[in-house]
């Protein structure tokens, strides 16, 4: 069965049996048994999810039953949408260009990557945490035609497992790959998310940006109502980066 959000396993897993099928192996068949472990009397069934109310807080965040019942109560004071009658709450869809670009996709995904007439990819890939990430990828180039971004983090290249290569080494077999086909297995920007936001009648969306990093947040702006808080940093703005450019 194909999970929804497949992982490298997942992948690697899905190869073999191809590779299988191919090459006419039959995998035998999986044995299910058909009645139900007993348990010795006095045993009781482990318990696989904690007691919510034994726990009572986590991370700041009641979780007692009496808590979740009293915001559920207050919760029917809302209009059906959620919020306050009369309160302007942006939407967190669209169809533009920009959220296209910028949509972070769950999972694994693999790609084939070429070098342009000069031998290159146009690809700059660093050591973030013994990971191997997508530090730059230059304009009209061949990673950018495969959709490759800012924050990806490559997990293979040519069937080599990335993790805790150095940022010289995943150079390195970039330049030793074929130039004609490079086999990479990326995931998603896995450091950052997408958040729409809309500008109110003046024009302004909420937030206060220095360097790149919100430094001020209006309340009850688009920004606040999806979540945006200071001391985050922008990294793309409609699908463009944005990193290092300066605050307009």
């Amino acid at each position: 069965m194909a999970t929804l959000y497949p992982s490298l396993e997942d992948m690697k897993g899905h190869q073999i049996l191809q590779a299988q099928a191919a090459a006419g192996v039959r995998t035998p068949p999986t044995t299910v048994a058909s009645e139900k472990p007993k348990l010795s009397s006095g045993t009781t069934p482990p318990v696989l999810y904690p007691n919510l109310a034994e726990l009572e807080s986590y991370m700041g965040l009641a979780l007692s039953s009496e808590e979740i019942q009293k915001n559920l109560e207050g919760s029917k004071a809302l209009s059906p949408a959620g919020h306050p009658p009369g309160q302007v709450v942006a939407p967190l869809s669209g169809h533009n260009a920009g959220l296209r670009r910028a949509e972070i996709k769950a999972g694994v995904r693999e790609i084939h990557l070429c070098k342009d007439e000069r031998g290159k990819t146009g690809l700059q890939l660093k050591n973030v945490d013994q990971g191997i990430f997508v530090q730059l990828v230059k304009a009209n180039s061949p990673a950018a035609l495969v959709g490759l971004r800012f924050g990806d983090q490559v997990l293979q290249i040519d069937g080599r497992n990335c993790a805790g290569w150095s940022s010289a080494k995943a150079q390195r077999a970039l330049k030793k790959a074929s130039p004609e086909k490079i086999v990479m297995v990326v995931r998603d920007r896995p450091f950052q998310r997408t958040v729409t936001v809309h500008k109110d009648s003046s024009g302004h969306v909420g937030i206060v940006v220095k360097k790149g990093r919100i430094v001020s947040l209006a309340r009850d702006s688009s920004a606040a109502r999806n979540g945006l808080l200071t001391h985050h940093h922008l990294c793309e703005l409609n699908g463009q980066n944005v990193i290092g450019m300066k605050s307009a």
